[in-house]
């Protein structure tokens, strides 16, 4: 398959049989995301080959060679897909589920939110190729003959934004609700668990500390970290820090408060603690990842 320019972003939805194989030597300049509706793929990038099935979510880095194709025991593949380059926000969020080499697998996205997942890269698909509506006229956008998904081109503008968009809805949904590889379920302690981080997300500037969470579960300090570490393969701290920092990274991308206030309506104590923290989870200072954000618009 050709390689897509990184400068364009590419939607897409295949439903392929046996037979159906794409190999990138060199890898691909942008980005690839792969959501699995039905059926399995064999994907492998950077490491071992693995298989992407229902519910699963593949997101393939650039620069590294690629090679998917239907699972050798699948009658079929049956995938939404976007070339596409990330939001500065986008990384850190896949962090936890990363495989090497730039690979990416979210797996197991819970069941309630498939519909919501296709109604995401449907709408993308039908966004690709919005023109805004001229003075008088309503907007024009492009379908598919007989209601069938063709692959569209973004080149730039209105329609771009609103693909990342949709893109990032899916993205969200599937990386705050799946659990990384390696974690491990407990039974006693999910529930808990859940409410720990759904209290977290609430609330991220929050003055949280172990013990503080564990009271509102009905659990000791220690039982609790022992369960969350367990189940999220991190520490509740560390949860907390980086829910804070993802809050920042959305106010400098809205709004124009300094460093110092995104930092204390975050709650960090100090803007030099907010600053290393921000970097050691999105690679460069928040000045300079605001200034990134708003040259891509």
């Amino acid at each position: 398959m050709s390689v897509p320019a990184a400068e364009l972003m590419i939607v897409g939805h295949y439903d392929k049989l046996p037979g159906y194989d794409t190999r990138r030597p060199a890898g691909s300049p942008s980005w690839l995301l792969m959501w699995t509706q039905a059926g399995a793929g064999l994907v492998a990038q950077g490491g071992a080959p693995f298989e992407a099935r229902a519910g699963d979510l593949v997101v393939l880095g650039s620069g590294v060679a690629q090679h998917y194709r239907v699972a050798p025991e699948a009658s079929r593949w049956r995938f939404w897909w976007v070339h596409f380059q990330p939001r500065p926000s986008w990384p850190a969020w896949l962090a936890p589920y990363g495989r090497g080499g730039g690979c990416h697998v979210v797996p197991r996205v819970p069941g309630e939110l498939h519909e919501r997942m296709d109604m995401a890269f449907g709408r993308a698909l039908r966004d690709a190729r919005w023109v805004p509506p001229a003075p008088g006229h309503g907007a024009e956008q492009a379908v598919g003959r007989g209601g069938e998904p063709v692959p569209a081109v973004v080149v730039g503008g209105p329609a771009r934004e609103l693909v990342l968009g949709a893109v990032e809805e899916a993205l969200v949904l599937a990386t705050a609700s799946a659990r990384p590889e390696g974690a491990r379920q407990s039974d006693e302690g999910d529930e808990r668990v859940r409410r720990v981080l759904a209290i977290i997300a609430a609330e991220p500037g929050a003055p949280h500390s172990v013990a503080s969470l564990a009271r509102a579960v009905a659990l000791s300090p220690s039982r609790l970290a022992h369960l969350f570490t367990a189940e999220t393969g991190r520490t509740p701290m560390q949860a907390v820090r980086q829910a804070r920092v993802r809050h920042a990274a959305g106010l400098l991308e809205v709004t124009d408060l300094d460093v110092g206030q995104v930092a204390a309506a975050s709650g960090f104590v100090s803007p030099f603690h907010f600053s290393r923290a921000f970097k050691r989870e999105y690679g460069l200072p928040p000045r300079d990842y605001r200034s990134n954000v708003r040259e891509q618009r």
